[in-house]
């Protein structure tokens, strides 16, 4: 489906990779990994044709339809989420604004009718009910698809583009980070999603999890190259670390060869009796080749926070916080009050307002009601979810932005704080708007680190982060002496790092002074780890089911019922779509038994007629996947 050929990029006199020659296939599932600033997303970019190679070629095949989410890109705040979402399949979405300003203008019908073939013939009629469901499986609800994108906060903007992407029925599909942003039962539907799609997928991710559920295979961009592993991330890293070590030894032996013959050249090679069996020693010597092993580009960055001042003992009181959106409540009475050294992991389902928690205790975003008071000698360092808007000037160099905070700092302070962060050479140079999602996160932690806050707020740090930054960062707040207050949905993080873990439910706050594996036990409830989740939804349905839901508050028992009322309409939706499929793969194989028909269907009709019977079929399949699921969870809701 798509290969490369001696490919190769770099800018000046850096190689990111060269002589990458790959043969990417159909139902292959590829996990893009590599260190932060290793060329992952560039990698991708030559791949879809955004940014050209230095040298080498791409190739995909002939009328191969490609579906790519890429980091940089934004929609139109004022268009409807169900439109944007629909504009993700171009045929069908293009047909029919086509078909819409032909009926406006009273046009041609036999243009009309055209069109509403090629609507029908690329499953058109259907477009609605199947961009709906891949909303509501990102964690969309129904209320939201008519409303303008512009009402939606960034990340659920995020969903709505990844949305958009999936709907497409490509046949290659490049995704970039799409974990962020997303909550755990998002990201379980989208391994599910990926599980079942029968393309090649290509996915950059720095979450373990997700690539161990998903990945077939890693491309792996480390020492000058992309090399590509058979197996999940957690088999790619025990299979590299053996063929490193295998290396290893290799050159090993042979230069304890090459000493050994060396040495005996040394010793007797002066000597008339043995200067014959020298020279047969230093010709074996040119003979043996020793392998020139190339440097990894896997590096660590050394995170150390240490306040300039401790802070009082009453770090934080916030009392009786309320905050809404319009007619959202998002939070409501709200009281947090935390002491110095404490390391508290806001948690909880997304949509109950943990971002917003934070952005209203920085003064970000004012609350509606309530106080937020930061106590005596209180230092704040804060990272934001969208931590690029921390960095304005996109034509700002690294060096710039760490000098404008300690401006009375000497050029190799700074430059050595930078390098700290895996800043060095022209690195410190390069525009802050060219740098990527990691080293923009490193960049910022950079700042938070020469400032010497005795608080840090952080805001899903880990986003852009790749494992061994990952590591960096969570021994560092392990060390750190003050307090930190942050959100992550990244459970190993909050279990190694939190104290204290203060959950965000749709009853109220819940405040539990322990660790994430204490709290665990005492409350038995894992909002980070997908599969409890999932078995946790299972539970309050069949006790739902059983007449339990006396137990249940009003609102979620409100939202059971709307449950049990709209399930039965999706699968029914499901099934129409699923009856128009095979509809349709029924009329092209009666067409292949029509007399003549090989003989006088061209070839490139045929070889259309062809790659639409195996869309369809594909299609049928997740059809058939999700009237399954919808069946059983029916089911297990009960009557």
């Amino acid at each position: 489906m798509l290969a490369t050929s001696k490919l190769g990029k770099s800018y000046g006199g850096r190689v990111l990779f060269e002589d990458v020659s790959l043969q990417l296939n159909r139902g292959s599932r590829y996990g893009l990994v590599g260190a932060n600033g290793a060329g992952k997303s560039t990698f991708l970019r030559i791949l879809c044709s955004d940014e050209e190679a230095s040298e080498g070629h791409v190739m995909i095949a002939a009328n191969t339809r490609m579906s790519v989410l890429r980091q940089d890109r934004f929609l139109d705040d004022a268009s409807l989420v169900i439109d944007l979402t629909m504009a993700g399949d171009t045929v069908v979405w293009g047909a029919m604004q086509e078909k819409a300003a032909l009926e406006e203008g009273h046009g041609d019908a036999s243009q009309v009718v055209a069109l509403e073939e090629r609507i029908a013939m690329h499953d058109g009629y259907t477009l609605r009910a199947r961009a709906t469901a891949i909303l509501e499986g990102l964690g969309l609800p129904i209320a939201t698809h008519e409303r303008p994108l512009g009402e939606l906060s960034g990340g659920f903007k995020l969903r709505v583009l990844l949305a958009q992407v999936l709907l497409g029925g490509p046949d290659l599909l490049m995704l970039d980070e799409p974990t962020n942003h997303l909550d755990i039962l998002s990201i379980r539907w989208l391994e599910r999603f990926l599980a079942g799609y029968t393309g090649c997928a290509i996915v950059i991710s720095h979450d373990r999890r997700f690539l161990d559920a998903t990945a077939t295979h890693i491309l792996d961009v480390d020492y000058g190259t992309v090399t590509i592993y058979t197996g999940n991330y957690t088999a790619f890293v025990a299979n590299k670390q053996a063929i490193r070590e295998r290396k290893e030894a290799e050159v090993a032996r042979a230069e304890a060869k090459i000493a050994e013959k060396r040495a005996f050249v040394d010793r007797f090679g002066a000597k008339a009796t043995k200067a014959k069996q020298a020279q047969s020693r230093l010709k074996q010597i040119e003979k043996i080749e020793v392998e020139e092993l190339a440097a990894t580009n896997r590096r660590t960055p050394h995170f150390r926070f240490e306040a300039e001042r401790p802070s009082g003992r009453d770090v934080l009181t916030a009392e009786k916080l309320a905050k809404a959106y319009g007619e959202k409540k998002v939070l409501t009475n709200v009281g947090l009050t935390i002491r110095r050294g404490e390391k508290v992991a806001i948690i909880g389902p997304n949509g109950l307002g943990k971002s917003t928690l934070l952005k209203v205790l920085v003064g970000e975003t004012p609350s509606d009601e309530g106080t937020v008071a930061w106590g005596h000698e209180t230092r704040i360092g804060y990272f934001a979810q969208d931590h690029k808007d921390l960095l304005p000037d996109p034509k700002a160099t690294p060096l710039d932005v760490v000098w404008n905070d300690i401006p009375q700092a000497a050029t190799t302070y700074v430059r050595g704080q930078l390098g700290r962060v895996l800043f060095s050479g022209e690195d410190v140079t390069k525009p802050v708007g060219a740098l990527s999602g990691g080293e923009a996160a490193r960049l910022v932690f950079c700042r938070i680190m020469v400032k010497r806050p005795n608080v840090l707020v952080l805001d899903e740090p880990t986003n852009h982060l790749d494992m061994e930054a990952i590591d960096a960062l969570t021994d560092a707040l392990k060390a750190f002496d003050g307090t930190v207050i942050f959100v992550s949905h990244d459970r190993a993080f909050v279990a190694s790092v939190a104290t204290r873990i203060f959950e965000l439910t749709p009853t109220g706050p819940r405040d539990f002074p322990g660790t994430y594996d204490e709290y665990l036990s005492r409350q038995g409830e894992d909002h980070l780890d997908g599969d409890r989740v999932v078995l946790k939804a299972k539970e309050a349905a069949k006790a739902e089911s059983k007449g339990e839901s006396a137990a249940l508050s009003w609102e979620e028992q409100k939202k059971l019922r709307n449950r049990k009322r709209d399930l039965p309409v999706k699968r029914d939706k499901v099934l129409a779509a699923m009856e128009v499929a095979e509809a349709r793969r029924k009329a092209i194989t009666d067409g292949y038994a029509a007399e003549g028909f090989f003989e006088k269907t061209p070839a490139d009709v045929l070889a259309a007629l062809e790659k639409e019977d195996k869309d369809l079929a594909a299609q049928v399949d997740a059809f058939v996947a999700e009237w399954e699921r919808l069946e059983a969870e029916i089911e297990a809701l009960g009557p």
